[in-house]
């Protein structure tokens, strides 16, 4: 009979990909972890791993077991979670991934406030990409995602919380800053500034501007990187511009606001979601979690008609 505790080991392995590593997260002994695996292997009369590659990786009939294992636990630590749910007081674990454009202007606003409303929910939060957290959404690694969607993946079900306006945040002296007028068109150069590939903002300003081909010949050097903060601190220093989402731009200092400007005749929006896979369970934590994050924004943020919502997938 397979137990939850060889489909625990089995899980590990695949998700950490090295027997000594996956032992340690599940707090026993390689040999024992090892010989479990081999107990399941013998009873399904099938090799669910293959160890001759570094680091190992599963065979072709052992990711049909193992994708059924992680639904099997997910199920089984349902049972807990919704005792928990029925009772008065929430607690519990609820691990979140965050993107880097969305966590320095977000969880500040509502991070401190939600700890005090729940102090027996112990939060931890990870800042990662997108593709991260689907990932690890995916191999039960988060709870719960806080990125900007659509996401078009069938297996999470999103949850949007509010649209940020997309802002030109360009140098002091640069001309954008006294044009009367800020059309599409007008950012489409060599000047623009972007986040390294694999954010998902900059893939909503390539997108936006029709940046596809644009080569950055006038920048005084390439940028990677996934920081908003950094990037206007070298506009400021260097020149140039970029785009920033709306919550980033309520964080620049009064004497830099002038920095900032809107288009016209658009108003390009982006949509934070909260994201998480269909076997999620803690469905009040993330009520509780959503809630929080919408008080903790402008109200006018929650309006999705005000703009058009721009996509990155």
């Amino acid at each position: 009979m397979i137990s939850l505790i060889q489909l625990e080991y089995v899980v590990a392995v695949d998700t950490h990909r090295h027997f000594a590593k996956a032992a340690e997260k599940c707090f026993v002994s390689q040999p024992t972890l090892s010989m479990q695996l081999k107990k399941m292997e013998e009873e399904l009369g099938i090799i669910l791993f293959d160890r001759s590659k570094q680091p190992v990786i599963p065979t072709e009939a052992g990711k049909v077991i193992i994708e059924q294992a992680r639904l099997v636990l997910q199920e089984a630590k349902k049972i807990k979670l919704l005792a928990d749910e029925t009772k008065d007081t929430i607690s519990g674990e609820l691990r979140v991934g965050i993107i880097p454009t969305i966590a320095p202007y977000l969880l500040p606003r509502f991070a401190g406030d939600f700890k005090k409303k729940f102090p027996h929910i112990h939060v931890i939060v990870e800042e990662i990409v997108t593709d991260r957290i689907e990932d690890k959404l995916q191999k039960d690694l988060l709870d719960v995602g806080i990125l900007v969607t659509p996401l078009h993946n069938h297996s999470i079900i999103e949850h949007p919380l509010y649209y940020e306006e997309m802002m030109v945040y360009s140098n002091a002296t640069h001309p954008l800053v006294s044009k009367p007028v800020i059309k599409i068109k007008d950012i489409a150069t060599p000047e623009m500034w972007l986040l390294s590939d694999g954010h998902c903002f900059r893939h909503q300003v390539v997108n936006l501007c029709d940046l596809h081909d644009l080569q950055s010949d006038k920048l005084p050097f390439e940028f990677e990187g996934g920081s908003l903060d950094t990037l206007m601190k070298i506009i400021n220093q260097e020149g140039g511009y970029t785009l920033i989402p709306e919550l980033a731009a309520l964080d620049v200092p009064q004497k830099r606001i002038h920095q900032v400007r809107h288009f016209s005749k658009i108003c390009p929006l982006r949509e934070v979601s909260l994201v998480y896979t269909r076997r999620f369970a803690k469905t009040r934590m993330i009520k509780l979690l959503a809630e929080s994050i919408v008080q903790s924004v402008p109200k006018h943020l929650t309006d999705k008609k005000r703009g058009v919502l721009v996509e990155w997938r």
